[in-house]
This record gives C-alpha cells, sequence and structure tokens, in this order.
C-alpha cells in the first residue's frame, strides 16, 4: 500500500488521524510508526506533543466506531465472510483473529474495549465483539478513547525520549526494537492484572459460601 507508505513519510496532524482511523478498522497501519514518529518530531519542534496524541485518539475514535457499527449492524456471518475473504486477507485478517478478539471480550466483559486497545492482535478488532454484543455505545466510546489514549501517549512518549539520542535514519529500527519490549510488558501486566483479578473473584467467592 504505497499510498500508506506516503502518508507515514509525511506525518502532520491530518495523516495522524487518517492512519489512526485506519489502524482501527481492518488497515494493516502500525500505530507504533505513526504516533512515536510524530511525537520525535513534536520534540524538535515541528508538532505539538498533545496534539498528536489528541488527533491519534480522535482517530481510533472514529475507526473504533466503524468497527462497532459493522458488528451491531451487519452481525457474525457477514463479518466472518469478510475476514474470510480475499480483501479480508488482504487486510491480515481472518475468522481466527476475529473469534480471538471475541473471546477476549466475552472473558474479560466491557472493560476489555479498554484493556483491549493496549493488545496487539486485538487492539483494532475489539470493537466488533463490541458492537456484536450491542453494547452501549457510549460506554464503548469512553472505553476506548481512555484505552487508545493511553496507548498513545506510551507510544509518544516513546518517540519523544528517542529524539533525546536516537537520529531520524535509525528511527524506525529503534521504534521497532523498543516497541517490542513494550508489548511484552503490557502483556505482562495484563496477564498479572488478570490473575490479581481472579484471585480477588475467588477468595470473595469463598468468603460468601463460609
Amino acid at each position: 500500500m504505497n499510498w500508506i507508505t506516503s502518508l507515514l513519510g509525511n506525518l502532520n496532524y491530518g495523516t495522524i488521524f487518517l492512519l489512526m482511523l485506519l489502524e482501527s478498522t481492518v488497515i494493516p497501519v502500525p500505530s507504533e510508526l505513526v504516533v512515536s514518529p510524530a511525537a520525535y518530531h513534536a520534540a524538535g519542534g515541528n508538532l505539538d506533543i498533545w496534539l498528536v496524541v489528541l488527533f491519534a485518539t480522535l482517530g481510533a475514535d472514529v475507526g473504533a466506531s466503524i468497527n462497532y457499527a459493522a458488528g451491531y449492524w451487519l452481525g457474525r456471518p457477514i463479518i466472518y465472510k469478510f475476514a474470510n475473504s480475499r480483501w479480508g486477507h488482504l487486510c491480515l485478517l481472518n475468522q481466527e483473529k476475529v473469534e480471538k478478539s471475541e473471546k477476549y471480550f466475552y472473558d474479560h466483559g466491557v472493560v476489555a474495549t479498554l484493556t483491549g486497545r493496549l493488545i496487539p492482535g486485538i487492539r483494532h478488532l475489539i470493537s466488533i465483539p463490541a458492537g456484536l454484543s450491542k453494547m452501549h455505545y457510549w460506554k464503548f466510546l469512553l472505553y476506548t478513547t481512555i484505552g487508545a489514549g493511553a496507548w498513545h501517549s506510551i507510544l509518544a512518549i516513546l518517540g519523544w525520549w528517542l529524539h533525546t539520542f536516537v537520529p531520524e535514519d535509525q528511527l524506525v529500527d529503534k521504534i521497532n526494537e523498543y516497541g517490542e519490549y513494550i508489548k511484552y510488558a503490557i502483556l505482562g501486566l495484563t496477564i498479572l492484572a488478570a490473575v490479581y483479578f481472579t484471585a480477588k473473584w475467588l477468595l470473595k467467592k469463598n468468603r460468601q459460601r463460609a
């Protein structure tokens, strides 16, 4: 997709909004290579760091709302049919990935729309099961905004920090390197949180039985 590459090479508030809108639908746009480079340029005085996060989050909200609407109005059979189609595969999509996002949503409840925004492979699809389950839209939008805002803030901090010691020609490699560390850290924290809340629920249930 050469036009996406062109947009990535010309980051401004409009392209940040558009690329994050696409990333929150089914178009394979890596948010790490949008928000972090934009924040890198913000550290150099070319953009405003707060506006980078704002426009990235607004774009994510719009894109997530499109996925939500698709799940709400089209239903599971059509969503699966698209995921298994040639166009779905071009978007790096398949039924297994949609089912994985559904399982995450149903295992974690409505708060999954918040935590799911932080998890690779789930982030851009978590809005579909929210729509399929007819989750209240304004609650969905609130959780999506918080989750997307948190993720974009992490990426913005990374880009701003990298500006202090990384030359621009090495930026993408360093973003990919540190991005992996961030993903593992988030996955680890998510697992710890899941263990904590499960243990808390079990203890509460045992006390009630006693």
